[in-house]
């Protein structure tokens, strides 16, 4: 697949207005979301972060211990939270990684990682989910949280199905407006 078939297949850097917005704030309120999962101290990684939805109110969350790790494919997303983040105390807080379309690139070891609507995107989720495992600290969790008008209940299941295989224990299916979401933790 060429980068042009791989770009048709993500959500754009034009269409970033769209993913943080005060009615998507509404319906897919961060902190509600990620509340029960980030604690001060933790290094978070938002993969595929695009504009920083959920990277800026990780960092806060956070309360200037710990830090996210905001990681996209997309220099142009990146460039967007660079510019959300210049000159407030959140620029030492989140770090900016642009990852390839085969790679998340990441060597730092991680207590949480988040995939908001973007595992349907990724060519070869297997391989994905083997790096984001190599990643994550013993016990660290991940959120994978998918698009219904994206992914069907069925593939979904098979999806958590592959993961657990590869050694994650499910321990929550979070409630997220119009989504299928699961927290996942890595077996020891």
């Amino acid at each position: 697949m060429n980068t042009n078939e791989q770009n048709h297949q993500i959500c754009q850097v034009e269409r970033a207005g769209a993913l943080d917005n005060g009615l998507r704030r509404l319906v897919q309120n961060p902190r509600k979301i990620l509340n029960p999962f980030i604690r001060e101290g933790m290094t978070v990684l938002d993969i595929g972060c695009g504009p920083g939805f959920f990277s800026v109110e990780i960092a806060k969350m956070l309360n200037g211990k710990g830090k996210v790790i905001a990681a996209d494919a997309q220099e142009g997303m990146l460039n967007i939270i660079r510019g959300k983040i210049k000159g407030t105390p959140l620029e030492q807080r989140i770090e900016l990684h642009q990852s390839s379309f085969d790679s998340i690139g990441v060597a730092e070891k991680v207590d949480f990682a988040l995939a908001f609507y973007m595992v349907h995107e990724v060519r070869n989720q297997k391989k994905f989910v083997n790096e984001l495992a190599s990643i994550l600290k013993p016990n660290g969790m991940m959120l994978i949280i998918e698009p219904k008008f994206h992914v069907s209940k069925n593939a979904f299941g098979s999806m958590v199905d592959m993961i657990k295989e590869i050694g994650f224990t499910v321990v929550d299916n979070p409630k997220v407006f119009m989504s299928r979401a699961i927290a996942l933790r890595k077996n020891v």
